[in-house]
């Protein structure tokens, strides 16, 4: 296969996103980018008995939001080139491809989640307008839409903004969410009826502490995932008593997800321990656990089928995500029984992807880090550190088709797990607060690249940094604040430059987020994002820099660009910049990761001969 052949092959894999099984347990939808222009939607039978079907083909990413109460249907959420500005639209299993409008397109508000209620008349969701005005609000409301009359009713109006995904129980009585009023750190898990009459707090353990609920299939219990004790819990809520019981309490194990599945009764506990996954099972009633055996991929449990088998989600750097059958208590079934057909759909083999190594190394204070490595079997023209964004988010042994083109055109590629990473335990996350963003967790980053210098896997003057979002930011950090032999280039991709203007352009409901992380707001610290903020240090820099930017992007919005382009040249320092006009937080399509995925190599390549 030559480069180019590559290449191609890896932007036609298909990246699977979002899986869901219906309430009957009988189908399961899913997004999947790469196999068209744009991201779609697909199903297949549970039972592995069909192909899947593609449900939607348009010019706009789609992704999957809900099932109908009904499992006839899916619920589905399109923007236009990645604003975020989302609108609604049924599919029916029985006519693929005509997306049926439910809400307004191209909104002037976000909008968030979407379930149909059982009557099929009232649509819930939740977005940051007021329906009364129709003007754009800070806050996010929840909404009862009814389909018919087009008439919203709020149902909840939380006080200060924050990030939410409204959850109706099946019965479709209630509605669970978060609120953030207390303080930015925290997450109180509330309830609100759908009549209207109720909207109430019924899990809060202090005011910065984050608790998480979802339902169970019977509308009545809730599962409740909470950081009290500063580490995670797992209890049951139930509506009629009121009484909390917590199953898990043990402060040795990192437990990042549980839930019931929409068909189950038991609960699926996801714990994540050195960045792998491990699935269990909680019996609600006895405490009872059962660990799913080990296995060679990362498996998150789905459903249950019948005879102990289940559906579930598997990836690692050599397998693609993918959805499969498994028995329980056999999860290492080879051949896999792939429900998806993923293999079907790619000239790759598993012997064509490069596999991830566990890589370790010590912090400047003590702390352990851990890392992906991946290693070229070419003659070495230098090494790249891509990093993850969040922060709250962590790098897995799985496939990424950007580090898996970079290998294979002769770099070495270090994927790191700073400080403030999931996957390592609560305190292990937290520990980026301590000094906020910008502060040791750049020095973790570093402390790999030195780490790498000294084994000779890397060279002086032969490394570079990328990575989206909050790993734009750190790319940012790490050229204006080292020397050249440790970084010589650096590919912010959708970065935060200055974190007062990152503040004020952002979502409304992501600011929360970044007062958690740095401690305070732009007018509470404003020393901090001025010491934080790489824009007033481009002065420092001395390598090779290449800006890329998503011209649609909400997050982190183009304005950072505009900034540090003038700051840039106010300094004298030379840079090269790359944007797409169709694309967000992120660059998705397979057509504009191509242009990304040659101008890196082409960038890193021309920085490290020079």
């Amino acid at each position: 296969m030559t480069p180019e052949e590559y290449l191609d092959a890896l932007l036609k894999l298909p990246r699977l996103f979002f899986p869901q099984v219906s309430y009957d347990g009988k189908k399961v939808a899913w997004t999947w980018s790469q196999v068209g222009p744009a991201a779609d939607i697909f199903y297949a039978p549970t039972d592995g008995s069909a192909p899947p079907v593609q449900l939607s083909n348009t010019s706009q990413d789609t992704r999957l939001v809900s099932w109908s109460p009904d499992s006839n249907a899916v619920i589905v959420a399109q923007d236009r080139d990645g604003n975020e500005r989302y609108q609604l639209f049924r599919i029916d299993l029985s006519r693929p491809c005509d997306l049926k409008p439910l809400t307004k397109a191209n909104p002037n508000y976000y909008l968030r989640g979407g379930q149909l209620h059982p009557n099929g008349q009232w649509l819930i969701y939740a977005a940051n307008f007021d329906a009364e005005s129709g003007e754009e609000i800070d806050r996010t409301w929840i909404y009862r839409h009814d389909l018919s009359s087009g008439e919203k009713i709020p149902l909840a109006k939380p006080q200060k903004p924050a990030f939410y995904i409204p959850q109706l129980n099946q019965p479709g009585s209630h509605v669970l969410y978060g609120r953030k009023d207390l303080h930015p750190a925290g997450r109180q898990v509330w309830l609100a009826d759908t009549n209207g009459q109720e909207d109430r707090e019924i899990l809060h353990f202090g005011a910065e502490v984050k608790t998480f609920a979802s339902w169970f299939p019977d509308g009545e219990r809730v599962v409740v995932l909470s950081e009290v004790d500063h580490y995670r819990k797992v209890g049951v809520w139930k509506r009629t008593n009121e009484v909390l019981v917590w199953l898990i309490d043990n402060p040795q194990r990192n437990i990042e997800a549980a839930f019931v599945p929409p068909n189950g009764d038991q609960i699926v506990v996801i714990e994540v321990n050195e960045a792998r996954i491990r699935s269990s099972l909680l019996n609600p009633d006895t405490g009872r656990e059962i660990k799913l055996p080990e296995s060679p991929y990362n498996l998150i449990l789905l459903a249950p089928m019948e005879e102990g088998e289940w559906v579930a989600q598997i990836y690692s750097s050599k397998q693609p995500t993918d959805i499969a059958r498994i028995h329980f208590y056999d999860p290492a079934y080879d051949p896999i029984r792939s429900i998806t057909r993923i293999w079907e759909r790619t000239d790759l083999q598993p012997s064509d992807l490069f596999p991830a190594e566990d890589f370790r190394w010590t912090a400047k204070d003590g702390l352990g880090i851990q890392g992906w490595l991946y290693r070229t079997p070419h003659e070495a023209q230098g090494t790249i550190v891509t990093v993850h964004g969040g922060p709250t988010f962590h790098s897995e042994n799985r496939v990424d088709t950007q580090i898996q083109f970079l290998v294979s055109q002769g770099f070495n590629v270090l994927d790191p797990n700073y400080r403030g990473s999931t996957g390592f335990g609560l305190s292990f996350q937290e520990a980026i607060k301590e000094d906020g963003w910008g502060g040791k967790e750049q020095d973790d980053i570093i402390a790999g690249i030195d780490k790498l210098l000294s084994l000779g896997i890397a060279k002086d003057y032969k490394v570079g940094i990328t990575g989206a979002s909050y790993g734009g930011y750190s790319a940012w950090c790490a050229i204006t604040r080292n020397p050249l032999e440790v970084v010589s280039a650096a590919a912010p991709i959708c970065g935060m430059t200055d974190l007062v203007v990152d503040y004020e352009t952002t979502r409304p409901d992501i600011r929360p987020y970044s007062e958690e992380m740095i401690g305070g707001s732009p007018e509470e610290v404003p020393e901090k994002y001025h010491e934080r903020s790489p824009i007033h240090f481009v002065e420092n820099i001395r390598g090779k820099v290449l800006i890329v930017q998503g011209m649609q992007d909400p997050n982190v919005n183009p304005e950072n660009v505009r900034e540090v382009q003038s700051a840039l040249e106010k300094a004298g320092v030379s840079y090269e910049i790359l944007t797409f006009k169709d694309e967000g937080h992120g660059i998705f399509r397979p057509k504009n990761l191509k242009t990304l995925y040659l101008r890196l190599a082409e960038f890193f390549k021309s920085s490290f001969s020079s």
